[in-house]
């Protein structure tokens, strides 16, 4: 059924022409099935769910602020990078997607299998590069004319660059990211079949002035090992299963670093009221306690030890003896 919603005056038009006969409900119900049928394209396969696609917007919105405040600190200027978006399409739809001259980062990212490309807006990179050489970061299109120095630094700068995938994709995999090509002609990039699914995240990318897009094209084969982490009942387990050892030691530390009072009860003694108000410095009070025998240690008014009086050195001291075992201990006996 269309989500469309209808006026009032269309309503009316729609029942009146129910009730003449210029149209007919049973062609409604039809039409409305058929509708419903869509046509399938097998060359543009969708192999990634909603769910493993929000996954891969919330891993790479991460690494868009990983490359924002690394290309600040590199670049001295004002640089902001964004998700704008994140898309399954056919390989060949993603080259033919980006200028005919551009710069095309191609990483290895073992252990896993495939190549990655992070394509930069040439727009985009001869500004990084007018900064990198004291520039004020203007941008020249001259991308067909990359000199060795030219090409030497722009590889050196977005290596590094990518190297912060690491850090985000900490949650799937362990991947060591090597620069192992630079190009500038995408015809001349053939990483995968033309019809194979690719995910491309699409970073809207803000260089002082210059504007443009960075654009990460990751090939089927790459994501194909760790699909299953990218769901978000696996998410949930992990960040379950992190976060309780985390909190468990945090807890453990606190705990031990909490003070708590420690009471040695040598003996007790009863006596009266008025004993007790007329008690001075000098009296003495005979406990029911013999010299040698062992007395409780207290922590927090609870008896948790047996000990004995003694002296170390000049000072009074306490020998503990014995464990008294009680509360929830005794119940786990």
């Amino acid at each position: 059924m269309s989500s469309e919603i209808l006026s009032q005056n269309e309503i009316d038009a729609l029942l009146s022409a129910l009730s003449t006969g210029e149209m007919d409900a049973d062609e409604l119900k039809k039409e409305e099935v058929e509708n419903r049928v869509k046509v399938y394209d097998f060359k543009r396969a969708l192999r990634f769910s909603k769910d493993q696609i929000r996954s891969l917007i919330r891993i790479h919105e991460n690494f868009a602020r990983l490359l924002t405040t690394f290309f600040s600190a590199q670049l001295r200027t004002y640089v902001q990078i964004s998700v704008a978006s994140v898309d399954q399409i056919p390989y060949e739809e993603f080259i033919r997607s980006i200028p005919k001259m551009t710069i095309l980062n191609v990483f290895e990212v073992p252990p896993l299998d495939g190549r990655i490309v992070m394509e930069v807006n040439p727009n985009i990179a001869y500004a990084m590069l007018d900064r990198v050489l004291g520039g004020r970061g203007t941008s020249v299109n001259k991308v067909d004319t990359l000199t060795e120095i030219e090409t030497k630094i722009m590889s050196n700068l977005f290596e590094r660059g990518f190297e912060h995938l690491q850090e985000a994709w900490a949650t799937l995999a362990d991947i060591d990211p090597i620069l192992s090509e630079f190009e500038v002609n995408p015809q001349f990039l053939q990483m995968v079949s033309p019809n194979e699914t690719v995910i491309v995240i699409s970073l809207n990318t803000q260089i002082g002035e210059a504007s443009g897009m960075i654009n990460i094209c990751i090939p089927h084969v790459v994501l194909e090992p760790i699909i299953p982490k990218l769901s978000v009942h696996y998410w949930m387990q992990t960040s379950q299963r992190d976060r309780l050892p985390h909190e468990r030691e945090k807890l453990e530390k606190e705990v031990k670093n909490a003070k708590v009072s420690l009471v040695a009860e040598i003996g007790t003694a009863d006596i009266t009221v008025q004993d007790f108000l007329q008690l001075d410095i000098g009296d003495v009070i005979d406990l029911n306690t013999h010299l040698n025998s062992q007395f409780s240690l207290k922590v927090g008014g609870i008896p948790k030890f047996l000990g004995q009086p003694g002296k170390v050195g000049n000072k009074m001291a306490i020998q503990i003896l014995d464990i008294v075992k009680g509360g929830e201990e005794e119940d786990d006996e």
